[in-house]
């Protein structure tokens, strides 16, 4: 089983039934499951007429849209891989994994994505054609022999049915890991993991209850080269007759989300921190007496949280009534405008969240689930089941998944999902992989009977001077859980106590200055404010409030500027690069240890 018999066998079952809907122009287009199918075929026979065929790889550097899944399944039925890559991604990015994949064709969308390809063309002998999704700009006016458009690609009309045939071994995917302390490696997915995968998913009690189906409604927003959107997008998609959703651009995804209002969504640690800041500015500019109502009512939710979370996700009769009550005040049309009304699973995972803000999204009724799993072991790990929801925790193994907890405290899986190894890598490969097949993840963690504890990851954890182990993801995690933090980087490795550089969330920092009547220009003038350096001191008191004294922050300095993945500061997948901003900010964070002084305001 692959992809690409996935969806030929639901194209055969129900070929008139809805498989993808597409907005374009204000318009959302649906796509049948034939046509899903018939689209796959032409693409297949499109790239094997380039050359395409078993082991080849082909790369798409494209934002989610239903061309990424044709060429996706279509890649795969060639028994090819398909090598997802970052749109975000600047032309240096692009050249070392198309280099080092070796692909033959990349899928671009536009002229932007096509000039970074250009751009890096002389590094990569092994790219033989530039297939363009949208001709704006490039038609006509770019001379290159390796360029083709997508509508010549498929010029030869109609393609007759593909005959399918894969291997367990086969690879299906390359997916380059984010690179938060070096270059990229690619993950070898074979079809076995993939298949792997796909069963967990759409079994009983793998992810929804009752399992995912064609009632069910997702949206694809999060970038397709990162393997949780592909789980959710492609594999689930395929398996379980979801319907999947693709929004006009990244930029519209609130306003996708409450025109689709999906079942299932699942989202990074910082699409929940900004939904929450979103809300909290929402409530702070309205009128006094909707104010007071959405405050009261967030009041209720809190306890009705705190009920859940004791109760494993449980309501009591007391907290269910209290919920029907708020549903009618407050949370009902909370939901709606936030695009989270219909949702039955919600999830978050990749990264470590703060316990609040699940909590939260709990109260006003959202069913939210942390689940743990990496590139490596096809995402799939551990997972907080329906009524089964311990927070503090990313849950316990799922079917077919074996977790143990090393001498040395590092968190290994073993299961048919585990990858083959790192593409032209063997020794990541051999440091990656025990000889009996466990895989070394690099996160600290801790088993709590059946439950999975993540601390953090190994490379990250802080030794201070004086010998005390620290994870600085757990302070940093609470730090974001404040609407009016986005960033924040902990530091004290081999120092003599921790402090920490604080991105502001411009947004709500924003909003909350215009109602403090304070003026500001640009991003470093906000966060230099000593009424934001106030605002910032108070949520630093409050997180260190009840640590021991060796975990709180006793500085912190203002980061005057937004991190950014051009510069090297975040990865592709917004992870912090912690090497990269101290050295970015080294002088800021000098200052606070050469301070005589613990604790004071920087001014």
């Amino acid at each position: 089983m692959t992809i690409a018999t996935l969806v030929r066998d639901r194209a055969g079952r129900t070929p008139d039934a809805v498989a993808l809907r597409e907005k374009h122009r204000g318009i959302w287009r649906e796509i049948t499951w034939r046509q899903y199918w018939d689209a796959a075929q032409s693409v297949a026979h499109a790239l094997r007429g380039l050359g395409v065929g078993p082991g080849d790889r082909v790369a798409i550097l494209a934002e989610n849209r239903p061309e990424w899944l044709y060429a996706d399944v279509a890649t795969v039925a060639l028994r090819a891989a398909t090598v997802g890559l970052y749109p975000t991604s600047p032309a240096a990015d692009v050249g070392y994994l198309l280099a080092h994949s070796g692909a033959k064709v990349l899928i671009a969308e536009d002229q932007e994505q096509v000039d970074k390809a250009l751009a890096v063309l002389a590094e990569c002998p092994q790219l033989q054609r530039i297939v363009y999704l949208d001709p704006k700009g490039i038609r006509n006016r770019y001379q290159n022999d390796r360029l083709l458009s997508w509508d010549d690609m498929l010029a030869d009309g109609p393609a007759p049915p593909l005959e399918l045939a894969a291997e367990p071994g086969d690879l299906a995917t390359l997916v380059y890991t984010s690179g938060t302390t070096g270059r990229p490696k690619g993950a070898m997915l074979t079809v076995s993991n993939v298949d792997f995968a796909v069963d967990v998913l759409r079994g009983d009690g793998g992810l929804t209850d009752p399992p995912p189906g064609p009632r069910d409604l997702l949206l694809s927003y999060l970038p397709l080269c990162h393997v949780a959107e592909r789980v959710f997008t492609v594999w689930l998609g395929a398996a379980t007759g979801v319907v999947v959703h693709f929004g006009e651009s990244i930029a519209t995804v609130q306003a996708d989300l409450r025109e689709v209002q999906p079942t299932i969504l699942f989202g990074v640690p910082r699409i929940w921190e900004k939904m929450l800041a979103g809300v909290t500015t929402r409530i702070a500019g309205a009128t006094r007496i909707k104010r007071a109502n959405a405050r009261l009512w967030l009041r209720v939710a809190d306890g009705i949280g705190a009920t859940l979370a004791a109760n494993g996700g449980r309501h009591t009769a007391g907290s269910r009534l209290r919920y029907a009550l708020g549903w009618l005040c407050c949370y009902r049309a909370l939901r709606e405008r936030i695009g989270l009304r219909q949702i039955r699973y919600a999830a978050s995972g990749a990264a470590p969240v703060a316990p609040e803000v699940l909590r939260f999204f709990m109260g006003i009724g959202v069913p939210m689930h942390e689940v743990y799993g990496m590139t490596e072991n096809a995402a799939i790990a551990t997972a907080n089941r329906p009524g089964r929801i311990r927070l503090g925790t990313v849950g316990e193994p799922q079917r077919g998944v074996e977790v143990r907890i090393a001498d040395d405290g590092e968190i290994q899986t073993r299961h048919a999902g585990t990858f083959a190894g790192y593409f032209a890598d063997a020794p990541a490969t051999a440091a990656a992989l025990t000889p009996d097949g466990w895989l070394r993840t690099g996160d600290i963690g801790v088993l709590d009977g059946t439950y999975l504890s993540v601390t953090d990851r190994a490379k990250d954890i802080i030794i201070t001077a004086g010998g005390k182990n620290v994870a600085p993801s757990e302070i940093e995690n609470a730090l974001k859980a404040s609407p009016y933090i986005k960033e924040a980087v902990v530091v004290g490795d081999r120092r003599a106590y921790l402090t920490a550089l604080v991105g502001i969330e411009l947004e709500t920092v924003g909003e909350w200055a215009q109602r403090q009547g304070l003026a500001y220009t640009t991003y470093r003038d906000l966060s230099a404010k000593a009424e934001v350096l106030a605002l910032v001191r108070g949520i630093v008191d409050g997180v260190n409030a009840g640590r021991a004294p060796v975990e709180q922050l006793k500085q912190f300095r203002m980061l005057p500027k937004e991190l950014d993945h051009e510069t090297g500061e975040l990865t592709a997948t917004q992870k912090v690069r912690r090497a990269a901003v101290a050295e970015a900010f080294r002088a800021e964070v000098d200052e606070m240890y050469r301070s005589d002084e613990m604790y004071r305001s920087p001014a």
